[in-house]
């Protein structure tokens, strides 16, 4: 009875006594919605999607008018002043002048001149977009612009006419203000000039390596003919050059180096034929065409120039742009001692006349005149770094920088032979104090072997390769590796430059020493390893405590020995080499003791003056000296 009479009781009450009803479905009556959708307080209730749109629309529009006011208030420069160009100036140590350098090489040429495959080649290698876009590449500019103000140095994406800009109209520094600045001239000069103006412009203002500015100086430098008679070949190994000139140099690229600047100009080729540019049956057909030797600039003689290079790759290494570098009006001081690179000179020249010890040798005799062909035939190298800071204090290059453009210091492409089993050792030894007997496998020795600096891209595949050291390093990079173990486990890293200015611009330098590579107790078992090593084979002459390690390849190519005493590390090479072909082939006369001679005749002259020191072992092990080798400094 219920039912019928509310039915009646609703059908007699007014309209206005009766409580709306809410038509809506269930899930979007006002109850569900307060209970499913709270209302937003604080910082929520200004993020809907509505404001969101708004927030961007409004950021879009104030960067719009931001970029129109930059726009017209920047104008284009005049060019920059590169016309303007010093010196750079290299000193020793003590203050004395090395070497100057820095004079600008560029001769500019008309486009007309470049033959049109040179022209696409670039193109192709930098900016394929070059003869359709505006100038600029938006979506490289941002990247750059957070690379730079995140820290990680420049970056890739530029247009050829944003570098033509760089180069012709403004710095090489990478600042974010630099890098607005580039954007809006770019734009304006896309708008004034030709394309082809512009590619004439970067062609002639871009930086080559080997002090050449400008194709034409290219063209010289690397191949000694004049930009009108180089081929398309020519043309593209220049065009994969200008991204890293000192490190994709032929005459001295690493191994490494070899294969990324013969993949780019593979890769220069293959855009060349996607942009209809190039037959594809003529880019099958077409082989890498390898540059001639450099000609060395006029005061870089001797071991002058070697020592320059070292500085200028450091300098590199740690951001300073190739182009800002010769550009020039830089002094930079080096850690090099005088004396003890005099020291190095004579012992290494000494050594590589003939056998370091054993009677002369009557002029004109058939022994005489082998023993001048083996000499011919062996290239020496050498490196002395101070342990502590990790400062190189003396480096030799080869005879002379004018005749043998690559530096033998710093090579890397021969084998190291047993001067790497300290390496092997220090991985097994650090393996098992961190994780017990059973480790100290391959993957150990090569990380142990990177972390002490070493290059990782070869020899470490089987243990019989890791045990006949067939891994590539430089004099270098085993000096080191050597003064990691002088320092207690720590990666030190050789370091030439002591300081860099160009007006008041200082160039930052990475700290010679750096992270552990190895546990202290590590690296002092193999030091106390070596002691014994050092003392009984190799080194009496030095009457120091002495530890160190040598012994001749496995390919007979090259003989080593890495030495250190509390005060010098010393890491002194000889490689086979043929004079004209520049080839490796084995050493005449090879031996250990030849080159452990070499290292004990240097290092008696280097540390004449030194009070003996010790190593030290630590407060739990105590200071152990050598007594085989102990005693006075002098011979």
């Amino acid at each position: 009875m219920a039912g019928p009479l509310t039915a009646l009781r609703e059908r007699f009450t007014p309209d206005s006594e009766q409580a709306p009803r809410d038509t809506r479905p269930p899930g979007r009556q006002r109850g569900a919605r307060r209970r499913g959708r709270p209302k937003r307080t604080g910082i929520r209730r200004f993020f809907t999607w509505r404001k969101l749109i708004a927030y961007v629309a409004v950021l879009c529009a104030l960067l719009i008018g931001a970029f129109t006011v930059l726009y017209y208030s920047i104008d284009v420069p005049k060019a920059n002043a590169q016309a303007k160009a010093q010196s750079n100036i290299y000193k020793y140590s003590d203050g004395t002048i090395l070497a100057r350098t820095g004079e600008i090489n560029r001769e500019m040429v008309t486009l007309d001149r470049i033959p049109t495959g040179v022209q696409h080649a670039f193109v192709a290698a930098e900016n394929k977009s070059f003869y359709k876009d505006s100038g600029v590449d938006p979506m490289g500019i941002l990247r750059g612009l957070v690379n730079t103000v995140a820290g990680k140095g420049t970056q890739g994406g530029s247009t050829i006419t944003q570098q033509y800009v760089k180069n012709y109209y403004l710095s090489q520094e990478q600042t974010a203000s630099r890098k607005i600045k580039e954007l809006v001239i770019s734009l304006k000069v896309d708008r004034r000039n030709s394309k082809e103006d512009i590619l004439a412009g970067y062609l002639n203002t871009s930086y080559f390596g080997r002090v050449a500015y400008g194709i034409q100086a290219a063209a010289r430098a690397y191949y000694d003919k004049d930009v009108d008679d180089l081929t398309v070949e020519q043309g593209a190994y220049l065009a994969a050059l200008v991204q890293a000139p000192s490190q994709y140099d032929w005459a001295v690229a690493s191994p490494k180096a070899k294969r990324l600047v013969t993949r780019r100009w593979n890769y220069v080729l293959d855009n060349m034929v996607d942009m209809h540019w190039l037959d594809p049956a003529q880019r099958k057909h077409m082989r890498f065409p390898v540059p001639v030797d450099p000609k060395p600039a006029p005061g870089l003689g001797g071991q002058a120039g070697y020592l320059v290079d070292a500085a200028r790759n450091e300098l590199i290494a740690a951001g300073v742009s190739e182009q800002e570098l010769a550009a020039g009006g830089w002094t930079i001081t080096l850690n090099v001692d005088p004396a003890k690179q005099r020291a190095l000179e004579k012992t290494m020249r000494q050594g590589l006349d003939g056998p370091a010890k054993g009677k002369p040798r009557a002029a004109g005799s058939a022994e005489e005149k082998q023993a001048r062909a083996d000499a011919a035939a062996t290239q020496g190298g050498a490196v002395s770094v101070d342990p502590k800071n990790g400062r190189i204090l003396a480096l030799y290059g080869g005879r002379d920088y004018t005749r043998h453009y690559l530096s033998n210091a710093t090579r890397g492409d021969y084998q190291v032979g047993s001067a790497f089993q300290p390496v092997t050792d220090a991985a097994v030894m650090d393996a098992k104090m961190r994780n017990g007997p059973a480790a100290g496998g391959l993957p150990e020795i090569k990380r142990t072997a990177r972390a002490l600096g070493m290059d990782t891209d070869g020899g470490f595949g089987t243990k019989e390769s890791v045990g006949l050291g067939l891994m590539g390093s430089s004099p270098l990079k085993m000096a080191g590796v050597y003064a990691s173990f002088n320092h207690q486990g720590e990666r030190v890293t050789p370091s030439i430059v002591k300081s860099a200015r160009r007006g008041d611009e200082t160039a930052g330098l990475p700290k010679a020493v750096g992270d552990r590579a190895i546990a202290p107790a590590a690296a002092q078992q193999v030091t106390r390893s070596l002691l014994m090593d050092g003392g009984k084979d190799a080194v009496r002459a030095v009457r120091r405590p002495s530890a160190g390690k040598g012994g001749v390849s496995d390919d007979k190519r090259a003989a080593w020995y890495v030495g250190y005493t509390p005060d010098l590390v010393t890491a002194v090479a000889l490689f086979g080499e043929d004079a004209e072909k520049r080839k490796q082939i084995p050493l005449k006369n090879a031996s250990a003791q030849r080159v452990a001679d070499l290292w004990s005749d240097y290092t008696d002259q280097a540390l004449r003056h030194v009070p003996a020191a010790w190593f030290d072992f630590g407060a739990e092990s105590g200071v152990i000296p050598n007594p085989a080798q102990a005693g006075p400094t002098g011979r």
